[in-house]
């Protein structure tokens, strides 16, 4: 989709991602080796009363649930920034959904602008979870 054809307000549902325990456990291994993602003991101890899933973590599983809608079509050129605030926690087992909505669209040249897209992201008890605020690069039409 061509900067020209995009417009604020413009909005979509994410597909449905699930956090699964194993999935937490081996990410924070990798990439956020804080024990309240991993270690059980460690967790229980804590506000959270047991593991939570790296923040990080459940923004990257939606926002591929978010890229596979094609939204963007061939016109995406690259990503420019995002910012992202934790709500609320999220625990092995959730079920997370979102909205994607566009909420700046800016002309930068002939050739590409950019568009900022609002996400949040609910729990399955309809709790906000996160939002992020992301600007990407898209192709104008000539």
């Amino acid at each position: 989709m061509y900067l020209e054809d995009m417009h604020l307000g413009m909005e979509i549902d994410i597909p449905e991602v699930t956090i699964r325990k194993e999935q937490m456990i081996e990410f924070a291994h990798t990439y956020d080796p804080f024990p309240l993602h991993y270690d059980e003991q460690y967790a229980a101890k804590t506000r959270y009363g047991k593991l939570i899933a790296p923040g990080v973590m459940s923004f990257m599983l939606v926002w591929a649930a978010f890229e596979r809608t094609g939204f963007f079509g061939d016109e995406l050129i690259a990503g420019r920034s995002t910012r992202i605030e934790w709500n609320k926690p999220v625990y092995a087992g959730d079920v997370l959904k979102g909205t994607a909505r566009i909420t700046a669209v800016t002309p930068r040249n002939e050739y590409n602008g950019a568009i900022e897209i609002t996400i949040r992201v609910y729990n399955q008890q309809g709790e906000l979870v996160l939002t992020d605020v992301t600007e990407s690069v898209i192709q104008r039409r000539r």
